[in-house]
């Protein structure tokens, strides 16, 4: 299994860099990401659904998206996501904001990839730590040049 927990300051408001994890923006964001529909409650609540198709080359991943944790509070927002990835990996990320001050905001990203399966596992051992958070910081970045913007 996987696991991270990175943070970077950025030099926007929160409720600038929250709204990228808005339904409406989440392409921005996570642009291998084709298509991400509500299916069940609300976007700004546990226990809503969307269905989400990935793009990796040239196949499409299509799964489902639980929201696990939404606090929308003044000075701090966390939404928590889980979905299983090709039958193989069982992901949980963890999106936390936290207010500095009106023009910074703290952004920490926590996750877990787990193989739920032999080639999910096996996939995971072979893979290298150092190439997995090369992923999550291009992420962080991307959502750093996103609320700068």
């Amino acid at each position: 299994m996987l696991e991270w927990n990175e943070q970077v300051a950025i030099a926007a408001n929160i409720e600038k860099v929250w709204d990228l994890f808005s339904d409406a923006n989440i392409k921005r964001i996570m642009p291998k990401v084709e298509e991400h529909t509500l299916i069940e409650k609300s976007e700004r609540e546990a226990g809503a659904k969307h269905r989400q198709k990935y793009r990796e080359g040239k196949r499409v991943e299509t799964y489902i998206v639980d929201t696990l944790e939404y606090e929308d509070k003044p000075d701090a927002k966390r939404k928590t996501i889980h979905f299983v990835l090709g039958k193989a990996f069982e992901i949980t990320l963890t999106f936390t904001l936290t207010r500095i001050d009106d023009a910074h905001t703290a952004f920490v990203y926590e996750g877990s990839n787990k193989g739920v399966n032999f080639v999910g596992r096996a996939m995971l051992k072979l893979g290298s730590q150092k190439a997995n958070l090369k992923v999550v910081h291009e992420f962080m970045e991307l959502v750093r040049q996103e609320a700068m913007k």
